[in-house]
């Protein structure tokens, strides 16, 4: 195993919650601690097998959501909004909830960050530390 994947298996390890595999709970965990980067690579863990399979177009829809939200932290407005634009084609593929997750919640965000983004000619970078989004799975919601 890799480096990486070896820093990648201890991180997912911390994330361990019911039947979901670490690696997606531990997307949801990092991402939410604004971690968009370290979201992507734990994720992508249990995308590269399944790029072509049932759920390939889901995880690699939620990669590019946490890489325009890593674009935006390095103050990169126009690959986000191409990222945003390449997560929503990935992600409309699935129901409204899929793996857990409300799907229209997250177009939604999607729509609301691009459009944010758009109107203002892709110049500004509209995310900051008190307004970055949180993704909440349907098992954590009450």
């Amino acid at each position: 195993m890799s480096n990486k994947g070896k820093r990648i298996a201890a991180m997912a390890g911390q994330f361990r919650r019911g039947k979901l595999d670490p690696h997606y709970t531990g997307y949801f965990e990092l991402f939410n601690r604004q971690k968009f980067y370290e979201a992507h690579d734990v994720l992508e863990h249990i995308w590269l097998p399944d790029k072509h399979g049932p759920n390939g177009a889901f995880y690699k829809g939620l990669i590019q959501l946490a890489g325009a939200f890593v674009h935006l932290q390095k103050n990169r407005p126009q690959p986000a909004a191409s990222l945003f634009k390449l997560a929503l084609a990935n992600l409309e593929k699935y129901p409204q909830v899929h793996e857990h997750l409300d799907l229209n919640g997250i177009r939604g965000l999607i729509a609301k960050w691009l459009g944010d983004l758009e109107r203002t000619q892709l110049k500004i970078n509209l995310l900051t530390a008190t307004n970055a989004p949180e993704l909440k799975l349907e098992a954590d919601r009450t």
